[in-house]
Order: C-alpha cells, then structure tokens, then sequence
C-alpha cells in the first residue's frame, strides 16, 4: 500500500508523541513492504532529509505563528497527496486538521484521522481556539473513514459525545536499560535526582512540579529537560519557581542521553493531564522509572498501580520526601512500572496501523462516521 502520514512535524522524531508514533509506527510499515510518505516541517537551522529509515519524506513550509503553523503546513501537504502519487490510505494526525479533511475525500482518498487528546482543554489557547477545536472534533466525525484513539478516556469521550466508534491504537514502550556511564559529564549520580521531561504548558504542570519540589526537603536535585516554543510567559513562571536545587537542561534531543536519564533517576515527575497515552510516560516505564504522575484517568489506565499520584504542589512536596527517605519502595514501583509497559508493544502498534490502513484502502472499514449533529450546526461560530 501507499500509505501518506500528514498532520505532524514529522521525522526524525524531535518533539512529541506523534512524531515519535510516525518513526516507529513508518519504519515498521516500510519493512512490512509498503510505501509510506510522511510530511514533514522543517525547524530552522535543519536539514531537509528526502529519505528516513526508508520512509519518503516531503518537507513543505509552515507559517510560523502558533495558531496558525500547524493548519497552514497540514493544508500543504494535504494539497500535495492530493495531486502526487494517490496514497491507498492517509493517516491525519490531530482533530484541528478536520477542515482539510475535504480535500481528501474529494480525491476518494480514505482517510483515518488520529485525533489525539483534548486539545480545546489547554490553557494555552484563548477562546476562539478552544471553540474551534471543540468543532474540529465533530468535523473529524463527519468527514474520517476513521478515527483513532490513542487511550480509553479518549475513546470514551468519542463515543459519549459523538456516538462514534474509535480504533483504539496507543504507543509503544521502548525497553531501556540502565547504563550509569553515561551520566559521565552531568554531574548527576545514578537514583539520585528527581527528572522531569516536558513541554512548558500549564497543562503539562511543570510550574507546580518544581515549586512543589522547591518547598520540599529533598536534597537531590531536579532535573528538568524541556521548553515552550510559544510560552515565554509561562518559562518565566516555572524558572521563578525554582531554588538552586533545580538545573534546566533545556532541550535534549540526544535519545540516548534522554532514555538514561529517565533509567537512571530516582523518580520520573509526570504532569500531562489533558493527552492520551503519553509516550514521555511510556518511555520512562520502559526504562524502569519509577513514577510520581499527576492524578487524572489517563496516567492512571496506564500505570496503574505501579504510580504514586499528585494534585498539588503540596502532594509534590510530600511525595518528593518520600521517595528519598523510602528508596526501596521507590525502587519497587520502578519495577513494576517496567512489568506495566510490557502492555505497550511497538510490533503491536505498527501491526494495528496496518490493518487499519488495509480496511481503509479496501472499503472495510465501519460506516461512514457521522454526529447526530448537522455539519451546518458543527461549523457555526
């Protein structure tokens, strides 16, 4: 099949989980024999790659605004399947590409739209962007062959709102082992710092995450690896949160470095509460971290009971303590966190994909998805 992938920043994977899905997910497609195009944009200062562990890659330009970077490169791209080789099948990733939607299924292109987490519940986005995620979510309804669902809680919302069936497809969790050597050069010591790994956004908690931590009496440090290419705002409010037990690190786009940092901390601090399944939290299962996540149905469907949960910087504080002074029960929730990320199988993954894009290019998927809600209704401002 000739499978396109649209709707991201695309690979090699450097931001977040779609990206990270579209590696592992396109190089297991390829070697199963089948074409895949993944369309991608490229940050300033990168090289436009044509090829990438076999997937065919077509770099296009974005503008580089937040509200609009997404939707205008994703238009693009959609605009180029449409007139290049006809993909048997094309993968849409995030619900705000809805209104493009069109343009394929006018090329009777089938297409399954990824529609990933509840977008219109950032903070980040005032409210004409919140009105206008929660309609893209009933366009990808009207007008996806299919759509897919990366958690239960996501799936479940899918279904109560829209009356629409999802395919559930989650995230892998790539097996890491502990290899202390390559901390040489950080300063850090093997299970003796505290790690976070995210983007700056108030939904992802980091803010509440290192000030829990500063009035906390731990002494190891906390390692916090991320930024916000939009949030200089926020930046400054977690910075200002911090005392000088706490080092930034930045970006690591060092995958190596990144997967020992999480195998080697003594405790993995999750804050995302408005995604699905999120691969920063599988890769920190799959390197036996043990994990301290922010209390919503997502994190849980996926740790279960091998995380400790928070609310409040003052939870932060309290767990923060424990996982210093009680190292042997935080060394056992690493263990199991482990066991639990063997529910999570790239092989499974990819293998999910494929037959979903062989139903799609061969008509067997459900129904057409469709609201109960006229499209005049869904577009109304």
């Amino acid at each position: 099949m000739r499978i396109a992938m649209i709707g991201t920043r695309g690979v090699p994977a450097r931001y977040g989980g779609f990206e990270t899905a579209i590696e592992e997910v396109g190089q297991r497609l390829v070697r199963a024999g089948h074409e895949v195009t993944v369309y991608c944009r490229r940050a300033p200062g990168q090289e436009a790659l044509d090829e990438y562990l076999g997937m065919r890659l077509v770099t296009l330009p974005a503008v580089r605004q937040r509200a609009l970077e997404t939707l205008s490169h994703t238009t693009l791209s959609v605009l180029h399947a449409s007139l290049d080789r006809r993909p048997d099948a094309a993968l849409v990733f995030n619900a705000a590409n809805a209104p493009l939607l069109p343009v394929l299924r006018a090329r009777a292109i089938p297409v399954a739209t990824h529609v990933d987490g509840l977008e219109w519940k950032r903070a980040k986005w005032g409210r004409r962007a919140k009105q206008y995620y929660q309609r893209a979510e009933a366009m990808s309804v009207h007008w996806s062959d299919a759509l897919i669902a990366d958690a239960e809680g996501i799936a479940d919302y899918y279904w109560e709102k829209f009356s629409a069936p999802t395919r559930l497809i989650s995230y892998g969790a790539p097996r890491v082992a502990a290899d202390p050597s390559a901390l040489e050069g950080t300063g850090l010591l093997p299970r003796a710092y505290h790690l976070v790994v995210a983007r700056f956004e108030p939904e992802n908690h980091v803010a509440e995450i290192v000030e829990g931590y500063s009035a906390s009496g731990a002494r190891h440090p906390l390692v916090v690896v991320g930024g916000a290419p939009y949030g200089e705002a926020y930046t400054k409010r977690v910075h200002g949160a911090a005392d000088d037990r706490v080092r930034f690190l930045g970006s690591v786009w060092d995958q190596h470095l990144l997967d020992q940092l999480y195998a080697n901390s003594l405790v993995y601090w999750h804050g995302h509460s408005v995604g699905g399944t999120n691969p920063s939290l599988l890769r920190a299962m799959g390197a036996g971290a043990s994990t301290n996540a922010f209390d919503v149905s997502f994190n849980r469907e996926v740790l279960r009971d091998s995380g400790a949960y928070w609310s409040t910087p003052q939870d932060v504080a309290r767990r923060a303590e424990e996982a210093e002074w009680d190292t042997v029960t935080t060394a056992a929730r690493g263990r199991a966190s482990l066991v639990e990320s063997e529910r999570y199988d790239w092989d499974d993954v990819a293998a999910a994909y494929e037959q979903l894009c062989s139903d799609l290019a061969t008509g067997r998927v459900a129904e057409p998805l469709r609201t109960t809600t006229p499209v005049s209704e869904v577009l109304a401002p």
